[in-house]
């Protein structure tokens, strides 16, 4: 469903959208609680719950000490014994400390124990670069949780879809992790690109998993792409549209599951296929797509192009930062390479 639909509701940052989300499943179920560092009386720094303290105080919005693998593990318990906690992890740069606890008990626990446990646990954190923080703060990891099974993997791009993908990230029985980018959230000291500010119905509304958004149609070539890249690729169709070129961008919006039936129709319409992701280029999300696209759909597919993060730490220097994430530039270059 795209966003032009709900142009007429109330426009929202994504980070309000989400919070409004989280607030409404808290108000109906008082074993829904959020807790991580500083989202309490600081509102998360990318706020992503700004103004939830004031509502439900600090017995349901929990700072915590900086130690992830505890937090994380007391989600893990929390979920088990029927709660229904969000727990943000500040960046997902950070999971190293508490991989245990994220692949070894959130995404296996309901498998390791026969079904006699579920996880309903939303791990919520911070994705992607652009904003000069340097190497450990900056990755987006995408592809690193998509590649372990357990867990879903959510990537809003726009409020409407953060939000309606947060309601059902919360309603899941099954662990979910919401990776949210910094720069598309609406943020006074980091501005986001056009769109990710849309109509947002005051409604609750779920978003159902695995169902890719195709954000603008065309006939020539096929973009997929997710998050940050969604808007840097729009952006780069209109203006490969004034050279006579139509571009298809699609926003998948969830990596588990994965929506390779709306990629595999539109590269049978287009014939030219252009995967753009802000994670690192090798065993990423780009080679999925490409590998999905040939298993299914190799007569159709004329041509193809992976835009991505080369594999090197993310530098701390603006001007090197900027080269290595994938600029408009980069997708309507590699659009009009697949012309060819």
């Amino acid at each position: 469903m795209s966003q032009e639909t709900h142009a007429e509701e109330r426009e929202l940052t994504m980070s309000r959208a989400m919070v409004g989300a989280i607030a409404h499943e808290m108000r109906e179920d008082d074993e829904v609680f959020v807790m991580g560092e500083d989202i309490a009386d600081y509102g998360g720094i990318f706020d992503s719950t700004e103004g939830l303290l004031e509502e439900f105080g600090h017995d349901r919005i929990m700072d915590v000490p900086i130690s992830e693998t505890s937090f994380i593990g007391a989600g893990v318990g929390a979920a088990q014994a029927g709660m229904r906690p969000i727990v943000e992890l500040m960046f997902a740069d950070f999971f190293g400390v508490a991989m245990d606890q994220i692949y070894n008990n959130m995404a296996k626990n309901t498998y390791m124990s026969g079904g006699s446990v579920s996880v309903p646990m939303v791990l919520m954190t911070a994705v992607g670069g652009t904003y000069n923080d340097a190497a450990q703060h900056s990755q987006t990891l995408y592809g690193t949780f998509a590649h372990l099974p357990g867990m879903k993997v959510v990537v809003p791009s726009n409020a409407y879809d953060a939000k309606g993908l947060m309601h059902n990230a919360i309603r899941d029985d099954d662990p979910v992790v919401y990776m949210f980018h910094k720069r598309l959230m609406g943020l006074g000291w980091m501005p986001a690109p056009e769109g990710p500010k849309t109509g947002v119905p005051d409604e609750p509304y779920a978003i159902p998993f695995g169902e890719a958004d195709v954000k603008r149609e065309g006939e020539d070539a096929t973009v997929v792409t997710l998050g940050l890249h969604v808007h840097r690729a729009l952006e780069a169709a209109e203006e490969l549209a004034a050279e006579g070129i139509d571009a298809e961008v699609i926003d998948l919006r969830t990596l588990v599951p994965l929506d390779t039936d709306a990629v595999i129709e539109s590269v049978r319409k287009t014939g030219r296929l252009v995967v753009v992701d802000e994670d690192y280029r090798s065993f990423g999300v780009t080679g999925e797509i490409v590998a999905r696209t040939t298993e299914e759909a190799l007569g159709d597919l004329h041509a193809v192009r992976r835009v991505a993060m080369p594999d090197v730490p993310i530098p701390y220097a603006r001007p090197l930062e900027n080269e290595v994430n994938p600029g408009v530039e980069d997708v309507a270059d590699a659009v009009r390479s697949v012309q060819e």
